[in-house]
């Protein structure tokens, strides 16, 4: 791998535009993914927010989705913000019918647990893996976190202690959207997974 690691969004739906900005500002060459041969040249992946059950039917059409369950098995770092953490996550508890994700996170995840659009809301988070200051998250339509495996390290939680953060390997996952926030400490974090790897 190049200084520069090359890392792919999915860009079927959702705040691709935002991952992207945020990406090149650190440093890294960021590419839009859409078909398997895109996926195939990546050194990491972005999931973005959006809508979880467009994504998941978007990825069978495109003839991603096999391709991005084995690279996700196969230890390829994802992160995943919001409906991307939901694609991540080994199980849903309100999928709607027939919706599939990719898993690899050993999660359970609730989708849109706080309400709808109108629910969305701002608060800040002690994230101890990202140092001070607090990081100002933005839900909306956000995912939680019910169940954890033993491999999955919770990062963030609210101040009620329900969990909107988790690493397992070289996977994380937000609830929130730190790509419009100007809060770019999580993709950093990412990019030295990436690295790493």
């Amino acid at each position: 791998m190049t200084a520069h690691p090359r890392v792919g969004v999915l860009a079927l739906q959702g705040d691709v535009r935002e991952h992207v900005r945020v990406l090149e500002h650190l440093g890294a060459d960021a590419t839009l993914v859409r078909r398997p041969e895109e996926l195939a040249r990546v050194d990491g992946l972005v999931l973005p927010g959006g809508e979880s059950s467009v994504i998941d039917k978007l990825a069978r059409i495109f003839e991603l989705r096999e391709p991005l369950v084995a690279a996700i098995a196969s230890g390829l770092p994802v992160y995943g913000t919001c409906a991307g953490l939901i694609l991540l996550a080994d199980r849903i508890a309100d999928g709607i019918d027939g919706q599939q994700t990719l898993g690899g996170l050993d999660v359970l995840v609730r989708r849109n647990a706080f309400g709808s659009q109108v629910d969305s809301f701002e608060t800040d988070l002690d994230v101890p893996l990202l140092g001070s200051p607090d990081v100002h998250a933005v839900f909306i339509r956000a995912p939680l976190v019910e169940e954890v495996g033993s491999a999955v390290e919770p990062i963030a939680r609210l101040a009620d202690g329900r969990i909107v953060a988790v690493r397992q390997g070289n996977l994380l996952g937000t609830s929130f959207h730190p790509e419009v926030t100007g809060e770019h400490r999580f993709h950093r974090h990412f990019l030295s997974l990436v690295k790493a790897a």
